[in-house]
């Protein structure tokens, strides 16, 4: 690991990059970085504001909208609407709604220890604290419920699911071993808790629909994604066998059956979640089917560890970083229909990887963007980086399957209401427009679109 990266302290969470954690030194203008909830446009933060981009396409991001003047370092947008939810460097404690296209602010929040994480979506805001978690409402900003005694999360590790129908947030309900806990933000009651791993929690990333939790342990060797609704385990991946990582981000793809995870080494790598029997027709064939059906029978002899060494899943798909060792958040986007691996590094490159979903195997890098220089690049096209592209001959669009969502179930409320320091705002109504989302939020689509 480079000697600056000991400046940084990543975010661990879905789709966010927040390099201003530990001391006062950072290293370039870059201070954070993050998908939306949909992960069709990225936010950025920088000591000197903060900029949204779209993704238009493999060949462009498009600018949406530019802040400057005061430093920003979590920039959480609403999915596609005017709604951002800004917290600076400079002022930790403070949480600042906007509404973009107006340029007005909604209202902001002040807590008592620093903000470390913010998540959204279409009906719940959630504020991250070491020791609590603050619930608010989208449609007036109220604070509604707080999660308080939460054991340390000093990296601010969450997972929120975006679905409407199970607005669900998981959180750390240890700081020694891997421990979730899986709270429903809607009804206000706990859900579930999982023991995930034996070491203490590094990542965790819900499916769109909030039906499957992804987790990862500070090991690294080890990815689980579990049944939300009542935490059993449905996937088991091995990332590495031979040294520990650093993992940086869990992200799935808009369909949930993908599942890439990135770290602090050279290889982000996808992962299929696929039936055992699916997996048993393809494998039957080869020795691995051989071995496999070796495993599944009791053989006292071998130990436990190796058992499962040969049981777990395999990457289905890898990409290779051009320079290890950075920070980083992954994503798999939808551009033009097509699902591309999109990876944002600490030195602001975006990387946009093909994805064969039929084969898998290696991610080829087809373009990269700098998102400190977005603006030359527009002026002059040359100035992007553009790499060889390799496509996908004869796959055409890939089809990504939906999942319907199933009735939530009734649970127990286990946690205590709490408020923040102060609320010295309310939403106004005609201030949360949204204005550029084909799916707005539900307490927004009957106002008027500009």
């Amino acid at each position: 690991r480079f000697t600056y990266i000991l400046l940084l302290e990543f975010c661990k969470s879905d789709h966010t990059m927040n390099l201003t954690r530990r001391g006062s030194e950072y290293v370039g203008d870059l201070l954070g970085v993050n998908f939306n909830q949909d992960c069709s446009s990225v936010a950025v933060g920088t000591r000197s504001g903060y900029k949204l981009y779209q993704f238009s396409s493999v060949e462009r991001l498009d600018k949406l909208h530019e802040m400057m003047g005061e430093d920003a370092c979590i920039v959480e947008r609403l999915f596609s609407s005017s709604l951002v939810v800004v917290v600076g460097l400079s002022h930790p404690h403070k949480l600042r709604v906007y509404h973009f296209k107006k340029g007005t602010e909604i209202c902001n929040y002040s807590y008592l220890t620093k903000i470390l994480n913010v998540k959204l979506n279409r009906q719940r805001l959630i504020v991250v604290l070491e020791d609590s978690l603050c619930i608010h409402t989208i449609k007036d900003m109220k604070v509604i419920h707080t999660i308080t005694e939460t054991p340390p999360n000093p990296a601010g590790i969450c997972g929120f699911s975006m679905s409407a129908e199970r607005s669900y947030l998981a959180y750390p309900g240890s700081s020694q071993v891997g421990e979730v806990q899986i709270f429903d933000t809607v009804n206000l009651q706990s859900v579930t808790m999982i023991q995930a791993h034996d070491g203490r929690l590094a990542a965790l990333a819900f499916t769109d629909d909030g039906t499957k939790l992804a987790t990862a342990s500070s090991k690294g060797t080890v990815i689980r994604v579990f049944q939300s609704s009542d935490g059993s385990k449905l996937f088991e991946f091995r990332r590495g066998v031979k040294r520990y990582v650093e993992i940086n981000c869990l992200a799935f793809s808009p369909d949930g059956v993908y599942l890439c995870a990135s770290s602090n080494t050279e290889t982000v790598h996808i992962f299929k979640l696929e039936l055992q029997k699916e997996k048993h027709d393809e494998e039957s064939q080869g020795w691995m089917g051989y071995f496999s059906k070796a495993l599944a029978t009791p053989a006292s002899y071998l130990p436990s560890q190796v058992t499962d060494v040969f049981t777990q899943g395999r990457s289905f798909a890898m990409a290779h970083l051009q320079k290890p060792g950075q920070r980083n958040i992954c994503a798999i986007v939808l551009m033009q229909r097509i699902p591309r691996l999109v990876v944002v590094t600490a030195d602001a490159f975006v990387h946009i990887y093909n994805i064969n979903p039929v084969e898998g195997g290696q991610c080829v890098l087809i373009k990269q963007h700098n998102l400190l220089k977005m603006d030359e690049e527009e002026s002059d096209p040359a100035a992007d980086v553009e790499c060889q592209a390799s496509g996908l001959a004869g796959t055409g669009p890939a089809k990504l399957t939906s999942v319907e969502e199933p009735p939530r179930e009734e649970q127990v409320d286990k946690t205590s209401s709490a408020g923040v320091e102060k609320q010295p705002y309310l939403l106004n109504r005609d201030d949360s427009n949204d204005d550029d989302d084909d799916r707005p939020p539900d307490q927004f689509s009957s106002l008027d679109q500009q």
